[in-house]
């Protein structure tokens, strides 16, 4: 089979299974597991998939940059914004990350709701500039663009000196067994560091984020409370996740 021929079938194989195993296409194809790693390899540097232990996921569209993910799904993060923002009671502090879901769940949120917000974001402390009776802490450091939110130690410092009830944190990927990932390691330590400093850590994930992985692990499954999507409850990864015991959260 030649190179290009191997591409395809690695690519369709994606696209059915949602995972490439590389040693189970190298005894399918009769080549060693180098070749299976030299064209996932290939097909990683253009994009076209997350190489991972042992082969590939598929790679997650929210890497895009923020203004292009602003166009992704809308109506599914309304959706999971709309659910998240019910769980922010009267009286609490939420921590609320970065990124355009993030930022949905600030919009959704009462305007007359008596809360707590901690956040990293400039944009999310925007958001809730009409929201009168909303307590706004906005944390500081060097301003990762990508997501709109500040990273780095002094953010970091800064997350470690606060506390709250609730932490709603933004992924890029979500996976049984890739977890919940990102494509950023400063962002990455960062959302850590948020949701160490709460009571409960929901997820908040739109469906395009289902299934797909990023280079960068945030959490494990076992330090999360459960995960808010807009993907269906039969979807084969929600069902997965359910059956290893997430509490799912389905928005819509």
């Amino acid at each position: 089979m030649l190179a290009a021929e191997r591409r395809d079938h690695l690519l369709k194989l994606l696209a059915r299974d949602g995972k490439i195993v590389a040693r189970s296409v190298a005894v399918d194809l009769g080549i060693s597991e180098d070749s299976v790693r030299r064209d996932l390899r290939d097909l990683a540097a253009e994009g076209l998939c997350q190489r991972v232990y042992g082969g590939a996921l598929p790679v997650s569209p929210a890497l895009a940059d923020y203004a292009a993910r602003q166009a992704v799904t809308p109506e599914g993060k309304r959706a999971v914004a709309a659910t998240a923002a019910a769980l922010v009671r009267p009286g609490s502090a939420v921590i609320l990350d970065g990124g355009t879901t993030a930022l949905a769940v600030a919009r959704a949120l009462p305007p007359d709701l008596d809360c707590t917000v901690i956040t990293h974001s400039p944009t999310v402390a925007v958001a809730l500039l009409d929201h009168p009776t909303a307590e706004v802490f906005l944390l500081g450091g060097r301003l990762f663009k990508h997501s709109a939110v500040a990273c780095g130690a002094a953010a970091i410092e800064a997350a470690q000196k606060i506390s709250a009830d609730l932490c709603l944190i933004g992924v890029t990927g979500v996976h049984p067994e890739a977890g919940l990932t990102t494509g950023d390691a400063e962002e990455a330590a960062m959302k850590r560091a948020l949701s160490a400093r709460a009571a409960d850590t929901y997820i908040l994930a739109s469906s395009e984020k289902i299934g797909t992985a990023s280079r960068y692990l945030v959490l494990p499954w076992a330090d999360v409370s459960g995960l808010i999507t807009d993907a269906a409850a039969d979807h084969p990864v929600v069902e997965q996740l359910a059956t290893d015991g997430m509490h799912i959260l389905t928005a819509g």
